[in-house]
């Protein structure tokens, strides 16, 4: 039997890999998505060969989740709860979609994952999997009784390692777990199981890792301009932007016109700078129960409130609205792992409709934790001030007539008075 694992080089999936192995008498493929995790890839091949590994596979997922994956996102204003970015939801399907791949082409006949039973990640893995390859069988080691028997906590899993030499830097002290990728980095279990603890305190300040806590952000506003094409990021520009391209090695780019990639990544360090993106709430996952969750989203939240801008001025207020009222259902499928469900494309297919004419400059300012809007331009903008100005006698005054409002305002009051006539006016109160 030839499985492949869905690895991380932590404790839980290298103790899974070695112990599908034994299990299942089986050649376990070790299958890593680069979704931009950064320095935790380090060693993982010789890490996974050591573990037991027949071969291990690390593919660079980066600019295919920003373009495909995030900025779709994006247009789509998606917000789980109004609060979540959804960083891990929306990194999960990709994920699966890739190590599908790497089975198919080992002909392997199943699939194995290390998320547990409780949470939401088993269900966007083997939904997707659903999706792509029905006939691949999926592995869930958490939520086979002879795994936890052998494994009902920590310590089991550190000793286990230990004896079977598995190459993996832990201690029985785990304050939380964490999730990272271009998106997002979440925090979760441990200490943050009690809804009361404040992820802010100065005490826990060195949990955060893409951003400064606000209060330790710089005393100055920095301002950065955002470039839109069709409801997608294309450029960026600020006083810093060519030193940040420097030293994230593309100091060849010397224009303001960045990749999806590119534009993440910056906006993550600028975002992380002013202490932009942090989010703390308890949400409802989809197996049922309520979860704490902690989040640093420096810059997804910059560019989901730039986009919001540059569409007030470029989009049709009912194709807005028509949008906003499917975000719920949106970011919930997105959340419940159905990205690669027909409802999910079909939302999609309007949300990329409604984007046509959302281009333009948004200009922001960012300061201890706040993103201020400081405008907006568009050679497409909607919003003319000869329209909307309070001023009579200007030449809009032949495109806009206020005393048109009689017969708009006396349309639109007939039910509300035919049913005080009929009722009688107390109804109404």
């Amino acid at each position: 039997m030839k499985i492949v694992v869905a690895y991380s080089g932590g404790l839980d999936t290298s103790v899974i890999l070695k112990w599908l192995k034994q299990t299942y008498c089986a050649e376990v493929i070790a299958f890593c998505a680069d979704v931009g995790q950064e320095e935790e890839l380090k060693g993982l091949v010789e890490k996974a060969m050591r573990t037991g590994a027949s071969k291990c596979y690390i593919e660079d997922l980066q600019l295919e989740f920003a373009r495909d994956y995030i900025f779709p996102l994006i247009q789509a204003g998606a917000l789980y709860e109004w609060q979540y970015f959804l960083g891990t939801s929306v990194a999960r399907p990709l994920i699966a979609k890739h190590m599908v791949e790497v089975a198919l082409k080992e002909g392997a006949q199943a699939v194995a994952h290390g998320a547990t039973g409780k949470g939401n990640d088993q269900v966007r893995f083997e939904l997707a999997v659903a999706a792509l390859a029905p006939n691949l069988k999926v592995i869930a080691p958490w939520r086979d009784e002879r795994f936890r028997s052998q494994f009902p906590g920590r310590s089991e899993l550190i000793a286990y390692a230990k004896r079977e030499g598995i190459p993996v830097h832990v201690s029985l002290e785990r304050p939380y777990s964490t999730d990272r990728n271009l998106l997002h980095i979440s925090y979760e279990g441990g200490i943050l199981e009690d809804p009361w603890i404040d992820a802010s305190a100065d005490s826990n300040r060195n949990m955060f890792r893409l951003s400064i806590s606000p209060q330790d952000a710089p005393d100055y506003t920095e301002t950065l301009e955002l470039i839109f094409e069709r409801g997608n990021c294309v450029g960026l520009a600020y006083s810093g932007l060519q030193e940040t391209l420097f030293h994230m090695g593309h100091e060849e780019n010397s224009g303001v016109t960045l990749s999806p990639l590119l534009v993440m990544r910056v906006l993550n360090k600028l975002g992380g700078k002013h202490g932009i993106g942090r989010v703390d709430m308890v949400e409802n996952r989809f197996v049922g129960m309520k979860s704490r969750g902690v989040y640093e989203t420096p810059g997804g939240a910059i560019l989901h409130f730039a986009h919001r801008q540059i569409e007030s001025i470029t989009m049709d207020r009912e194709v807005m609205h028509l949008r906003d009222s499917l975000v719920p259902k949106y970011s919930a499928l997105v959340y419940n792992g159905f990205w690669f469900s027909p409802e999910r494309k079909a939302i999609q297919a309007l949300i990329t409709e409604s984007q046509t004419h959302v281009s333009g400059t948004v200009r922001l300012k960012l300061y201890k934790g706040n993103i201020i809007a400081a405008g907006r331009k568009s050679a497409l903008c909607l919003y003319s001030p000869h329209i909307a100005t309070m001023e009579s006698g200007s030449p809009a005054d032949e495109t806009y007539n206020q005393s048109d409002a009689d017969g708009f305002i006396r349309l639109h009051s007939l039910r509300l008075r035919i049913a005080s006539m009929v009722y009688g006016k107390d109804s109404c109160l």
